[in-house]
């Protein structure tokens, strides 16, 4: 037995598909609030790039977790996908809690690194809300239920093209119509989409996970100077996209129920 072997041995008992799950919102974290830090805080080479630098961030984020793990666990890491599509019957009930466990797990440890990777950031820049706004989400006008309106919506464009995604790229017969890192791009690029047009708002949290999880990072960490968490805000990047989520997947559903929709 080779050393990688000795570590790996705890895990063999977990069913990939969970820990795919857990690494994929993991890295999605790292790269997302990542690029969020090197855009906010002070004495970074991105300090002051802007709002573009962190769509094209989360953009990658998502097209590279997509890439690596859509054939191991459907790269869902969010439940507002997960929930939504056990919901539709594409994807069975006993997975949803593994799933979101995992989705949530991944999400705090992914803003955790990011915290390590910028330490001596965070010590050297006094803003308290920038240090919140790179692990969470915030409003640029709080109004919660437009913020609650804004999520949704976003949400609701990111599943009514992701499942016409998921049909477009079977062909009659259910077989990969084309290759997976395709559609990699394409989730990427719808990222980047949602972020540019409808991100200005709320900064477009369209994710449970994505939210919660850095959120509660932040409530533990030992930062310096930090402010409150705003638990007063954090209901609305879960409800939102959770809402969102199925009046997408829906609309896909009611327009073209007539054709047979993949499982995802």
């Amino acid at each position: 037995m080779n050393y990688f072997e000795f570590l790996s041995g705890p895990l063999q008992s977990v069913d990939v598909k969970y820990l795919a799950e857990f690494a994929g919102t993991m890295l999605l974290l790292l790269f997302g609030n990542g690029v969020c830090a090197n855009v906010s805080l002070s004495k970074t080479k991105g300090n002051g790039t802007g709002f573009l630098m962190v769509c094209v961030g989360w953009a990658l984020a998502v097209g590279m977790g997509v890439y690596l793990f859509s054939r191991t666990s459907g790269a869902h890491f969010n439940p507002a996908i997960t929930v939504t599509l056990a919901l539709a019957g594409q994807f069975p009930w006993s997975d949803v809690l593994p799933y979101v466990v995992a989705q949530f797990a991944g999400a705090f440890v992914g803003a955790v690194l990011t915290f390590l990777v910028y330490r001596k950031q965070f010590q050297a820049t006094d803003d308290a809300n920038a240090k919140l706004g790179l692990f969470c989400t915030m409003p640029e006008v709080r109004s919660p239920f437009w913020n609650l309106v804004t999520e949704a919506l976003a949400t609701a464009a990111l599943l009514f093209v992701v499942t016409g995604l998921g049909y477009a790229s079977r062909d009659p017969e259910g077989a990969a119509a084309f290759d997976p890192g395709f559609c990699s791009l394409v989730v990427g690029l719808l990222i980047l989409a949602i972020g540019l047009s409808l991100g200005g708002p709320t900064g477009f949290a369209i994710n449970p996970a994505r939210d919660f999880g850095p959120r509660l990072a932040h409530a533990l960490l030992p930062i310096a100077g930090k402010r409150s968490s705003d638990w007063g805000y954090a209901w609305v990047p879960i409800v939102g996209p959770m809402l969102g989520a199925l009046i997408g997947y829906g609309a896909w559903y009611l327009l073209f129920a007539a054709e047979a929709l993949p499982s995802m």
